[in-house]
């Protein structure tokens, strides 16, 4: 999965190798909005898989994500029966994500 293709590198500073380190990225806040809506997970259901299915992309898992951050952050997975939230205006927070990280 090439999740992390879109994330800009840095040379690292000092270091005679040609080694580069991906920059800290950082993700907006998403606001509630009477266009969401919820689903009830089922197995298997992961973040890029909803944002396949939603965005067309798997790319913008990370929206997902952030729209139900009080759920687990460090996996793809979601626990089966689980409601989240899917955002489905998304240019908005595509804007805010590339103005914090200046793209």
């Amino acid at each position: 999965m090439g999740r992390y293709r879109t994330i800009p590198t840095r040379r690292m500073i000092g270091l005679k190798s040609k080694k580069r380190m991906y920059i800290t990225v950082l993700y907006p806040s998403i606001p509630l909005s009477d266009s969401d809506i919820y689903v009830i997970t089922t197995r298997g259901d992961r973040y890029d898989l909803l944002s396949l299915r939603f965005y067309s992309t798997s790319e913008y898992w990370w929206i997902i994500s952030s729209a139900n951050e009080s759920l687990q952050q460090n996996s793809l997975l979601i626990t089966p029966g689980t409601q989240i939230r899917i955002p489905i205006n998304i240019q908005s927070i595509l804007e805010s994500y590339n103005t914090l990280n200046s793209l």
